[in-house]
């Protein structure tokens, strides 16, 4: 039997909802089909807005969305997807597919979507391909409210008011797909861009986000904080971390999404499990120029990356979803959990139809992934504070490249004072007994909630119901101390009164 232990009346930090974010960038199906159909469509949409994609989102409680990449952020030229839409220029999208991008949706498109969502807009500019005046005047575009070009531009397009720009991204990737860029030179151009991102609306100020680092790169991390805190300036709000999971550890042969047995199983959960290490070492950097914590860690693309399924356009990047899915996205939102202190935000890769989606539709039927399951069962953690906890385990596994801790877990209390219990269960053959004990407590009572089923187990549209949660009574209370057996292959949610 393993001991969980928590201590609700040591607060560990702050779990900002936006730790549960997501990202839609123009790729694939993610927004056209995905999210996006049209007013025309026969589809049942609000102002283009698939209202089955919007009902399900907001069931989970999206608290940040992520728009408009990704590489294509830095070949995007807002300019282009404003005003009437037949007007507006097509361009190639290079990087997903080389399919054309009518730029049906843009600026306005985008801020709609999150005003029915509910969310907060995270904006990534463009610094690989753009200006800093079209960044500028981009940011004056959507939030001044006087008398200006960009303003009055606004106002004839149909929007009179300012729209709230809750974060903005300085460029993405630009080691990479964003310009290949050396991290002095980077941190150079952050500096220059972010100047002309300008807070309007001093009540509202806009959160300035970094590029960050791809994975383990340490050296980008350093260089970036050097040149930017040089003559002790540094100002930045948050820094990205973009880290994907690929059970082999080969982008050219990632693995498939359903094709897979219990080594690809507990490969790409150890795989997941390395978050922990990458942010505690670009944690550890980012302490030497901030000791304070004042800079988030943005962890604002992760996820599971497999081959896409066959017959599938490769540019789409389009995926299957299965309970290996449901357990890394667990592994995954614990960890930003246990590390608030730093990570500030993090948003899964991707919102539809791309990599591991909660969503998945095909004309007008939609399903809801197993990771869209994870996540309903996790948005108790939303703006909650987090608790000392502690959980015993055992290595889990095939051999000795492919071990892993037999569970994971995340405590938090609420507002209301009610606690909230995550739990993993990464073995796939055995249960776990566990006895939970609760510091300086007498427990009222416990209800809960479980996902559990086979490795592969997946929502088709012929059975989008395949995977889905339940209730979990087989919990037993008496005094401080709390019984129940978590299955093998689930993840698990207790909300205990106290």
């Amino acid at each position: 039997m393993a001991k969980l232990y928590v201590n609700p009346n040591v607060k560990k930090g702050h779990i900002n909802p936006e730790l549960q974010g997501h990202f839609s960038e123009h790729l694939g199906r993610c927004i056209y089909e995905g999210i996006f159909v049209g007013e025309n469509s026969h589809i049942p949409n609000v102002k283009g807005m698939r209202t089955d994609v919007v009902e399900a989102l907001k069931e989970i409680h999206v608290p940040v969305l992520r728009w408009p990449g990704g590489c294509f952020a830095d070949e995007y030229h807002w300019q282009e997807g404003i005003g009437p839409k037949e007007s507006r220029k097509k361009m190639i999208n290079t990087h997903w597919g080389g399919v054309v991008e009518d730029n049906s949706f843009g600026t306005h498109e985008f801020m709609e979507l999150c005003e029915q969502l509910g969310c907060k807009t995270y904006i990534n500019g463009n610094v690989g391909s753009g200006t800093v005046q079209e960044m500028s005047e981009w940011v004056e575009y959507m939030t001044f409210k006087g008398v200006s070009p960009m303003a009055e531009l606004r106002k004839a397009n149909g929007h009179e008011e300012p729209w709230k720009v809750d974060y903005f991204g300085v460029g993405n990737e630009n080691w990479g797909c964003g310009g290949n860029m050396r991290p002095e030179y980077y941190g150079d151009l952050y500096r220059r861009y972010q100047t002309y991102v300008r807070n309007y609306d001093s009540k509202n100020p806009i959160f300035k986000i970094a590029c960050g680092a791809n994975v383990d790169d340490y050296h980008w991390t350093d260089k970036v904080l050097e040149t930017t805190f040089d003559h002790g300036w540094g100002f930045m709000n948050g820094m990205s971390l973009h880290y994907y999971t690929i059970p082999t550890g080969n982008w050219n042969k990632k693995g498939l999404a359903l094709d897979f047995d219990e080594k690809d199983w507990y490969r790409t959960l150890k795989a997941a499990l390395k978050m922990d290490e990458l942010i505690k070492g670009h944690g550890a950097i980012m302490d030497q120029y901030d000791p304070e914590k004042k800079i988030g860690m943005i962890v604002d693309e992760w996820g599971t990356w497999y081959d896409v399924e066959p017959g599938t356009n490769p540019g789409f990047l389009y995926q299957q979803n299965t309970m290996r899915d449901a357990l890394v996205a667990g592994i995954n939102l614990n960890l930003f959990n246990k590390h608030c202190d730093r990570v500030k935000m993090a948003n899964i890769a991707q919102m539809v139809n791309v990599l591991q989606a909660v969503i998945l539709t095909e004309g007008e039927k939609m399903v809801k992934t197993p990771t869209w399951h994870a996540f309903y069962m996790y948005q108790n953690h939303q703006d909650g504070e987090l608790v000392e906890s502690c959980v015993e385990t055992v290595q889990a596994g095939l051999e000795k490249d492919y071990m892993v801790p037999n569970l994971t877990e995340s405590v938090s209390v609420a507002k209301d004072g009610r606690i909230h219990v995550t739990m993993t269960n990464l073995c796939l053959t055995d249960s776990q007994e566990i006895q939970g004990y609760f510091a300086d407590s007498t427990i009222k009572s416990v209800k809960g909630t479980v996902l559990t089923g086979d490795m592969r187990a997946h929502n088709t549209f012929e059975n989008p119901n395949a995977v889905h949660t339940e209730d979990f009574t087989a919990v037993t209370a008496e005094g401080n101390r709390m019984t129940f057996t978590i299955p093998a292959c689930s993840l698990l949610h207790l909300e205990v009164e106290i």
